[in-house]
């Protein structure tokens, strides 16, 4: 059976108070966000002990940490802020089995020095390519010296930003410490939209192997290019809702065929964690509803 989950911080209170409003709303799991701008992780990063101690107050709500976010600009163009980044994204794969889980997740970057997620022309040349897959396999070290595993988050606007930059990825880091994140709303833009239940199908055809971890989300058509954040006083990338062509909001805001996506992902993990993003804590009953639901309908 599915899972569901929720990041963390989406509920902006400390550690316990989020754990409860968590369990509180019905979640079984959570993918664990560490807010960075707190002067005790700003400098130092998470220290394994601090790690178990967050581990333990999750489990005290019986809400096991089934991944951890990293998301960070990993080829970032300035190469002293790229290695400030870096440096607190090993951290976090070197204590990600403190936390209790294995998984540690970032998007692939962009070379855009305005935003984390827009394009930027040199994202999709041989060089830049060459460069971020250097930077992925580093980590990919890191996370195999410490049991973990460094899970990629495919989005369009970055260098890994389709299924045959995807596969790609995979053929040129053979390791079991690289896994994927399916959230297959990252993969859709104005040209594939409407072919929605082919894209899902390939997806799970050739990506599905790689699968650690599940995102729910939607994707529809935007109104605006500009880049879209939700007022949530939470880290930009939890506040973040698309940029271009496509918006990204929470489940059952869009039109990503969720009984379909669903289906296919339990034929291959049925007991994945999926994991809901993209909604404020008021809109959180909300999505999980229309996740129920469509689980229900899938039969899964």
């Amino acid at each position: 059976m599915l899972t569901v989950g929720i990041f963390t911080g989406i509920y902006q209170y400390d550690h316990d108070e989020a754990a409860r409003r968590a369990r509180a709303h019905g979640f079984g799991a959570v993918q664990f966000d560490l807010d960075f701008t707190k002067p005790e992780y700003a400098e130092n990063g998470l220290s394994e002990d601090e790690a178990k101690r967050i581990k333990e107050i999750y489990r005290s709500h019986d809400l096991p940490i089934v991944s951890v976010s990293g998301y960070t600009n990993i080829i970032h163009p300035d190469l002293d802020e790229r290695e400030r980044r870096l440096e607190r994204l090993r951290g976090l794969i070197r204590n990600g089995r403190a936390l209790g889980t294995p998984y540690v997740i970032s998007e692939t970057g962009t070379y855009n020095l305005e935003s984390d997620w827009a394009p930027d022309p040199a994202n999709f040349t041989e060089a830049r390519y060459a460069e971020t897959l250097d930077v992925i396999g580093g980590l990919v070290e890191v996370a195999a010296a410490h049991d973990a595993v460094f899970c990629v988050e495919t989005y369009v606007n970055n260098v890994i930003g389709t299924i045959d930059a995807t596969l790609r990825l995979f053929r040129d880091i053979n390791s079991p410490h690289l896994g994927l994140v399916m959230d297959p709303t990252n993969y859709y833009e104005d040209h594939n939209l409407d072919d929605m239940d082919g894209v899902l199908k390939r997806l799970f055809a050739e990506l599905g192997s790689y699968v650690k971890i599940a995102h729910a989300k939607d994707v529809g058509r935007a109104t605006d290019s500009a880049e879209k954040h939700a007022d949530t006083g939470a880290a930009e990338y939890l506040s973040f809702r698309g940029v271009g062509a496509m918006e990204l909001g929470g489940p059952g805001s869009g039109a990503l065929n969720y009984p379909l996506f669903l289906s296919l992902l339990a034929q291959q993990h049925p007991n994945m964690p999926v994991i809901i993003e993209h909604v404020t804590e008021d809109e959180v009953p909300a999505a999980k509803d229309f996740v129920y639901k469509a689980l229900a309908e899938a039969g899964v």
